[in-house]
Formats: structure tokens, sequence, C-alpha cells
């Protein structure tokens, strides 16, 4: 099929909000499906986020004792949903560059298909995931003490709020799959800043620990306000506005990501 028959055909796309959600679950199932019938993908979605709970909290917790706070895990588990999130997210910019190096994304764009569903399926599985993520983790974290504190509409909140972190990640790697086109380099490439910024986040330890240097960037860290969000409502305390300025980050990357990722899909051969 020419370029020109593509271009005809997606310039015919219904718009209706029947036919996005009715496009986006066709390839949200898609996605999901080959996530089951991959045993590789389950693995490591599986293992990495348990060992991450076990690994760092073994290290970290007897050197590590964080002011107000009995176990360090109920300290650490909120950084490490955001690490195990974002590091699983650089797979969406893989599978991307995959299905464009492959020519899948030309046939779905030469199908009758809302342009966007393509994208908006692949975060969604993403989203399924994650959320099977955030339960194990919380799941291994409690045979080692982890606990809510705030009670259990914080804990549906805490879930909910890394669930939608996970979105923002997501976007932001589909994003790159298609800038990139490479899958090696996509995967790559959306790894770096996870490093830069968790690592010089509230992540592990209390940002007041920090050298003076690198506490004024760890405050204004967008996975810092995150961490903190997510930390405030597990552990108890005021979460209002912790939440609010968690929530606004995660649309400012939404408002920005989503429309760039769906006008280079539009032109991306």
């Amino acid at each position: 099929m020419t370029a020109t028959s593509m271009r005809s055909a997606d310039d015919h796309v219904p718009h209706g909000l029947s036919q996005l959600l009715g496009d986006v679950a066709v390839i949200t199932g898609r996605n999901l499906r080959r996530l089951v019938r991959v045993p590789t993908l389950i693995a490591f979605a599986t293992a990495q986020p348990v060992l991450f709970v076990l690994l760092f909290t073994s290290a970290f917790g007897g050197a590590i004792q964080p002011p107000g706070v009995t176990r360090y895990v109920d300290f650490l588990l909120p950084g490490l949903f955001v690490l195990a999130i974002a590091f699983g997210a650089s797979q969406t910019g893989v599978a991307i560059a995959d299905d464009l190096t492959t020519g899948m994304m030309d046939r779905f764009r030469a199908l009758p298909m809302t342009r966007s569903a393509v994208l908006a399926g692949r975060t969604l599985a993403d989203a399924v995931r994650n959320l099977f993520v955030v339960l194990l983790m919380i799941g291994v974290a409690s045979t080692i003490g982890f606990r809510f504190h705030a009670g259990a509409a914080a804990a549906i909140a805490t879930v909910g709020l890394t669930v939608l972190v996970g979105v923002a990640f997501s976007w932001i790697n589909a994003l790159i799959g298609l800038l990139v086109h490479d899958a090696e380099s996509a995967g790559l490439a959306g790894l770096m800043p996870v490093i830069v910024l968790v690592f010089t986040s509230s992540t592990f330890v209390p940002v007041a620990t920090m050298p003076d240097w690198l506490r004024a960037f760890a405050e204004i860290n967008p996975v810092t306000v995150i961490v903190d969000a997510l930390r405030a409502l597990v552990l108890g305390g005021p979460t209002a506005e912790a939440v609010v300025h968690a929530v606004a980050w995660i649309v400012v990357l939404l408002a920005v990501t989503i429309p760039a990722a769906v006008l280079r899909y539009r032109r991306a051969r």
C-alpha cells in the first residue's frame, strides 16, 4: 500500500467517542494478550519489582532511619512504586519502536481507526500491568512489615495515584519510541532520565540529608513531588497539598506528551 493511500485512509477515520473507545479496547486487548503469551515479559514484570522491595529494604533498612518512621519499608515503598513503574515504562518505548520498524504501525494507520487509539491502547494496557505490579509489591512488602497508616481510603488513593504516574511515564516513553525508532535505543533512552531523576529525589532518603547543591534540585524534582505525595498517603498526616502538586505535575506531563506523541504518530513512517 502506498503512502498516499495510507494517508487517505487515515484522513477518513471516524472520530466518534464510541469508535475511539472500541479502537482503544481492541489495541489494549492486543497488548495484554501479547504480555500473557510471552512468558519472559511476565517473568521480568513480576521479578523486578519484587527484587526492588526485598533488596533495597535489606540493603538500606539497617543504615537509614528517617525521622518519625518506625519501619524503613514504610518510608521506602512509595519511592519503589515510582522506580518500578518508571523502569517498566521503558518497555512501552521499546514496543512502539518495534512496531514502527516492523511495519505494524503502517498497518494500523491504513485501517479505519482513530489515530490516537494505538497509543492510548498501549498506555491503557500498561496501566493494567502497573496495577498488577503495585498490588504485587504491596503484598510482598506486607510480609516484611509494611503497613498503610492512614486507612483504606488513603491506600486506594495510593494505588490510584501510582497507576496515574505510570500512565504519564508510558506516554513519555511512547513519544521516545516514536522519535528514536530503534527498539534498543528507545529502551536506553527511556531509562536515562529515570535514573537521573530517581536517584536525585527523595526516593531512598529524606531530601534534608542531601548536600545543599543537590537538595536544591531534589526539592523541585517532579519525582520528589510525586514520591512525597505517595508517602504522605502511606504514612498519614496532611496529604491534600502534596497530592494536588503531584497531580499537577502529572497533568502537565500528559498535556505535553499526549499531543506530541499523537502528532509524531501521524507523521511516522
